[in-house]
């Protein structure tokens, strides 16, 4: 592997349905990586989880975007031929797919160049809580 590729996998733990923040641990990511100027690309491994960009600094816009999530794709909803794993389950794959499974953030002066309230979230769509697998590339 190039010096400037790096590609580490991680593992979270979810408590069940909500966002995670994962700035914090992207951050250090990209500073141990000592790489001045490009891409960090982050990639979740899972069908029911997703991930997002979204304000950091108050917790209610995380919670009216579960409200309106929730409102738009409810549980249980009777059209979902597919609950094979309970009234959540096509719910979280909809909800993964109207999202995103991977990310790329720029990286300046060796830094995420997020903006100033923003923060990478891993959206947990099930209830139950779960292990999540992602693959962090940085280049």
């Amino acid at each position: 592997m190039s010096p400037a590729l790096q590609s580490k996998k991680l593992e979270f733990a979810t408590k069940g349905r909500g966002t995670y923040e994962l700035t914090r641990e992207l951050r250090q990511l990209v500073a141990d990586a000592n790489i001045e100027t490009g891409l960090c690309n982050v990639f979740i491994h899972h069908t029911s989880a997703s991930l997002i960009i979204c304000e950091n600094a108050d917790p209610s816009v995380r919670s009216d975007l579960e409200r309106f999530a929730a409102r738009m794709v409810p549980d249980g909803d009777p059209i979902f031929a597919h609950t094979d794993e309970g009234p959540d389950d096509m719910p979280a794959h909809i909800r993964s797919i109207l999202t995103q499974s991977s990310i790329s953030i720029p990286i300046l002066d060796g830094q995420l160049a997020l903006g100033t309230w923003q923060g990478l979230f891993l959206w947990e769509h099930r209830h139950a809580a779960h292990r999540r697998r992602l693959t962090v590339t940085i280049f």
